[in-house]
């Protein structure tokens, strides 16, 4: 089916009626059913100064409330005129459901039914029931037996029985139920989009000695961006120079603010609470860690996890099995009133709205606690993996390098050796790099001019300086790849490493011209993770690294609840091994933080990124930490399985009580009202507990 969109040609919008802190817009484009009403909600709410976006694509009216009498009105109307393609959807959907007062109608046109006159009575209830009707026969059609088609048989028989005000009265449950329906998934929508907080539109920045206001599409890497108190951070950047007080929780989900100084790296989204900083812009627009959480939650809107596929599938099942329980309970006693009663019971509602329900209210409590999860796909899989493989650096180790040694061969320095490897190594953004670079920086070394730079990933980097080739890496790079022998440094080697130490080698023009040692710290709260992933029903915990073996089983020896440890890896090695657990049968995840990290992460069943990891890592990953420790993990894992156990519940809670409702109908203990009223109430009732899912276990125990 071909997709209309909206062009500025087609019906315009209007303003409809506005007063201080509120408007409404109204144009028969929002009725397009094309039109993806979630994704113009958090288009809208996203702008600074919006409180609260609700759409109803049925009336064809978007309102808004905010908090200033700014340019608001004129900037929604610009982007709802200018609509991405993004904006529709790629298969048609329902209108949006009834609203409180259609819903106070038809309750009202049933209470009065009994009270009319009799003549008036039939034509009244006809009239009433026409767009069921109508809507019920347009679904047979196209569609074939859904729900829509039970809803209008029941209305049907009961026109039929002139039994108008139990028709009539079921219309009203139904339209009743069909709003606390969708009101329980808009919740649930707005809880995820709530986690899309404001950007800013405009930001300071310093330009030949003068701080400019500019708008953020004019925002470049480099610029020196100022921000003040109250002022949320535009940009991903580098703190130069100022203290404050940051309040992060709307990117970590941490609760206290953290103070950020000169040195410190800071995230867009942040709100600055007391103090201000100079940052130097890493990341502007697009590329920020704002504008990346709001592109993975969009997506999560759409998504929907096999879980969610499933449950449709069984919904829509159980419907002709509804419809031919009512069919043979007609023909074996002749009672339409006992049909009517078996119709007006419906599986599909609850096993539908339950699954989406209960995942977006995960997600946004995930979010809220600084785990972002992409999509129901991925809090799906997280539940029901076994395995789990980390990435030794960054992960169950800080990541965070120091230089501790320097072996300087011929007649070079150690400052000489720091400087040629930190100029080779100054654009990679390895953490042995940093390391490195952190390390020349604290000597206050100048770094020598560096040309055709050339990285080799889980390997090294070759580099020119002065018109000699440098070459910075492992031992296997040096000796192996690049043919340099190592012998001459084995004895410290071999000391070094027995000290859990990283090695790195340095090479000149074909010759070994130094060793260096690096160390790493291990988390101090990878031991009790690893017990509580344990305990969370994880039934093989790995640990992969591309370091040599020592350093590695130095620090697996520290942590006795790992069951296979692989050291000296490339990253297509790392891969392959998530290959061979997979084919073992093991639902796999694999967690972390660097580019020769990806391959993995993509191959898992579930990809998980630490807050600090690479670009390229936390696109790959359906699941990225925005707190840099491990306790999200636990606390992920958490959620996944509780909100597995909440949608089992409510599942075997819909075909249990309905399936006891049709008997009930069936044998004639219950009237047509009656089992409407049920159906209806354990609908909403079920919808209300999936809502409820907030995992609030701990993450660690205590």
């Amino acid at each position: 089916m071909t997709r209309i969109r909206y062009m500025p040609d087609n019906p315009p919008i209007q303003v409809v009626h506005s007063i201080p802190g509120r408007f409404r817009l109204k144009s028969r484009a929002f009725t397009n059913p094309a039109l993806d009403p979630d994704y113009v909600t958090a288009l809208i709410a996203s702008l600074p100064g919006v409180q609260q976006v609700r759409m109803n694509t049925g009336s064809g009216s978007i309102v808004v409330e905010h908090d200033t009498e700014s340019s608001l009105r004129e900037e929604i109307l610009l982007r709802l005129n200018n609509l991405p393609q993004d904006a529709f959807l790629p298969e048609i959907r329902r209108r949006s459901g009834p609203d409180l007062f259609e819903v106070g109608t038809r309750t009202m046109a049933a209470a009065i039914t009994p009270f009319l006159p009799r003549s008036l009575q039939g034509p009244f209830s006809w009239v009433l029931s026409l767009p069921t009707l109508v809507s019920g026969a347009e679904t047979l059609i196209t569609e074939g037996l859904k729900v829509e088609v039970l809803d209008a048989s029941v209305r049907l028989m009961s026109l039929a029985r002139k039994n108008y005000f139990v028709g009539n009265a079921v219309g009203a449950m139904l339209s009743m139920a069909a709003y606390f329906e969708e009101s329980s998934t808009r919740q649930a929508n707005d809880l995820l989009k709530n986690l899309l907080r404001p950007q800013a539109d405009s930001l300071r920045v310093e330009r030949d000695g003068a701080e400019v206001m500019i708008s953020s599409d004019q925002a470049m890497v480099g610029d020196i961006v100022i921000c003040g108190p109250g002022e949320m951070i535009p940009v991903d950047g580098l703190v130069l120079s100022g203290e404050a007080s940051v309040n992060a929780c709307s990117i970590t989900g941490e609760s206290a603010p953290v103070h950020a100084s000169p040195g410190d790296e800071v995230l867009s989204g942040g709100i600055i609470e007391e103090g201000k900083l100079r940052v130097e812009a890493l990341n502007v627009g697009r590329e920020t860690s704002m504008a990346r959480i709001g592109k993975f939650l969009e997506k999560s809107l759409r998504t929907q996890s096999g879980h969610q596929r499933w449950s449709h599938t069984l919904a829509d099942r159980l419907v002709p099995l509804t419809f031919g329980v009512g069919l043979g309970v007609y023909a074996l006693t002749g009672s339409a009133a006992r049909a009517a009663s078996v119709l007006a019971v419906d599986y599909s509602c609850a096993i539908k709205l339950a699954t989406p329900v209960a995942v977006r209210t995960a997600m946004y409590h995930a979010g809220r606690k600084g785990v972002l999860l992409k999509g129901a796909q991925a809090l799906e899989a997280l539940g029901s993996v076994d395995t789990l493989i980390f990435d030794k650096t960054g992960t169950l180790t800080h990541g965070l390098l120091q230089l501790t040694d320097i072996l300087a061969l011929e007649n070079f320095t150690e400052d000489e050796i720091l400087a040629l490897a930190a100029g080779a190594e100054e654009h990679y953004g390895h953490p042995v790099a940093r390391a490195v670079l952190k390390a020349a920086r604290e000597r206050n070394l100048s770094l020598p001019p560096i040309s055709q730079v050339d990285f080799i990933v889980a390997h090294g980097v070759s580099a020119y300086v002065d018109e000699k080739r440098v070459l910075v890496g492992s031992r296997h790079f040096i000796e192996e790849d690049e043919g340099i022998s190592c012998a001459d440094v084995n004895e410290q080697s071999e000391s070094l490493q027995d000290q859990g130490k990283t090695l790195l080698y340095v090479a000149l023009e074909g010759r070994l011209v130094a060793l260096m040692a690096l160390r790493d710290t291990l988390r101090s709260e990878a031991g009790d993770t690893l017990k509580a992933l344990k305990a969370s029903g994880f039934t093989r915990l790995v640990m992969l690294s591309g370091d040599q073996p020592r350093p590695v089983h130095a620090v697996a020896d520290q942590l006795t609840e790992l069951d296979e440890v692989h050291a000296g890896l490339k990253p297509e090695d790392k891969a392959r091994i998530v290959d061979r657990l997979k084919k073992e049968g093991r639902k796999v995840a694999f967690v972390g933080d660097g580019v020769n990290d990806s391959p993995a992460l993509l191959s898992a069943d579930v990809g998980i990124c630490m807050s600090e990891g690479a670009d390229l890592a936390r696109d790959a990953a359906q699941v990225v930490l925005m707190k840099d420790d491990l306790e999200g993990l636990v606390m992920a894992r958490n959620i996944a399985r509780d909100t597995g156990r909440v949608l089992h519940n409510a599942l075997w809670s819909a075909v249990g009580i309905n399936s006891g409702l049709l008997v009930l109908a069936g044998t004639g203990r219950i009237s047509t009202l009656t089992s409407a009223a049920l159906h209806n109430a354990s609908t909403i009732a079920i919808l209300a507990y999936a809502a409820m899912n907030k995992g609030e276990q701990d993450a660690l125990p205590s």
